[in-house]
This record gives structure tokens, C-alpha cells and sequence, in this order.
């Protein structure tokens, strides 16, 4: 199988894959040409954009902002959460440090973020 090399050819599958997007639906069958034909795009598209699109993985301090933001969370409520202290929470805030391992199960627990992303395994 050929593999998408340039951009110009990035590009131009791109192109065809938002054609057929506004062909196939949900109901199109799966031995459909154009079925089959958004299938192998995608496939090739994916394989290009991990190589040259990487997204980065997710840090503990970027996670813990979104999670607030989502809860509507101020610091000294985070802290009250988390049963530590409202600067503690600053410096996870602002990687100056890190959570005891009892802190990082409570975030796990009750923040619901992934434990790999708050130990660092991703």
C-alpha cells in the first residue's frame, strides 16, 4: 500500500475525503464503492497525520486547568477538594511540584482524570 508522502498529496486526499463524507452516511453500505474508497483515505490520512501531526501528550497541569475550568473550579475550592492546601494547588498548577501518591488518588478519584496522566505514564 502506498502511503501519503507530501503534503500535495495530504492535501488532495483531504479533499476527496470531504467529498466523500458528503456521500456516505450512516446508512450507505459498507461494499459501496465510495464506502470502501473513505475507508482506505482515512486509513491513509491517520497514518500521515501521526507521523506528521503528532499530538502531544496531555500534562498533568493542562489536565488539572481543563478539569477546573469544566467543574467551574476556583484553586481554593480544588484545594478543599483535594484536602490540601490552596498554594499546594498552585505549584501542581504551575509544575513547581508534584502530588504525593495519597493527593494523586484523590485526583484520580475525585477529578476523574486518568492515573497514567497524573503519574507521568503517558
Amino acid at each position: 500500500m502506498k502511503l501519503i508522502t507530501n503534503k500535495a498529496e495530504y492535501e488532495a486526499i483531504m479533499a476527496r475525503v470531504d467529498e466523500l463524507v458528503e456521500i456516505v452516511d450512516d446508512n450507505t453500505p459498507q461494499t459501496s464503492k465510495e464506502y470502501i474508497e473513505l475507508d482506505f483515505l482515512t486509513d491513509l490520512v491517520v497514518a500521515y497525520e501521526k507521523e506528521h501531526f503528532p499530538i502531544g501528550k496531555p500534562s498533568l497541569t493542562n489536565v488539572l486547568k481543563a478539569r477546573m475550568n469544566e467543574m467551574n473550579l476556583t484553586q481554593r475550592t480544588l484545594a478543599e477538594i483535594l484536602g490540601i492546601s490552596a498554594p499546594r494547588v498552585s505549584e501542581y498548577l504551575t509544575g513547581k511540584s508534584e502530588p504525593t501518591l495519597q493527593v494523586a488518588r484523590k485526583i484520580h478519584r475525585n477529578l476523574n482524570i486518568d492515573a497514567d496522566i497524573i503519574l507521568g505514564a503517558v
